[in-house]
């Protein structure tokens, strides 16, 4: 007889956006993205972090200073990440599992690749300016979002 107590597809995928953002360096937030296609396939993760050929040893994790000295002006979002990651492939109406909601400019990046939904684990700053441009694109762009229930298991690789 086959287990019934699997994790189902979305907790698999979310499962892989949790660990993709240990990857990252950030000391303060670690996030992951996940891009799956309709038939479940993976086609591309993502984590924060510094861009490619570019020391993360070298260039500042703070979050306050002028601007060029704060990991702001550095620092690639996992879903800019995932889709920059995808390697040329076609993410049209493909879904984005990411463990912190988009901000305005990864935004922009998933409604131009063609994500048609969007699910995340939080909303860290759902008052923010960002994030209130965040939904309105994806309202106008017609992007299905959802909140992630977390269940119990997630604590095990829990970021925050």
């Amino acid at each position: 007889m086959k287990r019934h107590d699997y994790i189902t597809w979305e907790e698999y995928f979310m499962g892989i956006a949790l660990l993709s953002a240990r990857r990252s360096k950030d000391p303060n937030t670690q996030v992951g993205a996940c891009i799956v296609n309709e038939n479940n396939i993976i086609l591309s993760t993502g984590y924060n972090g510094m861009p490619k050929g570019c020391s993360d040893d070298e260039l500042p994790w703070e979050r306050e200073g002028t601007f060029q000295n704060t990991k702001y002006a550095y620092v690639c979002h996992a879903e800019l990440n995932a889709i920059l990651n995808s390697d040329g492939r076609s993410l049209a109406n493909s879904i984005l599992y990411v463990t912190c909601f988009p901000c305005n400019e990864c935004a922009k990046a998933i409604i131009q690749a063609g994500i048609k939904k969007v699910i995340y684990l939080e909303d860290k700053y759902p008052d923010t300016d960002v994030t209130k441009a965040s939904k309105r694109l994806f309202k106008m762009a017609e992007i299905s979002l959802r909140e992630f229930p977390n269940p119990p298991f997630y604590s095990e690789l829990s970021l925050y």
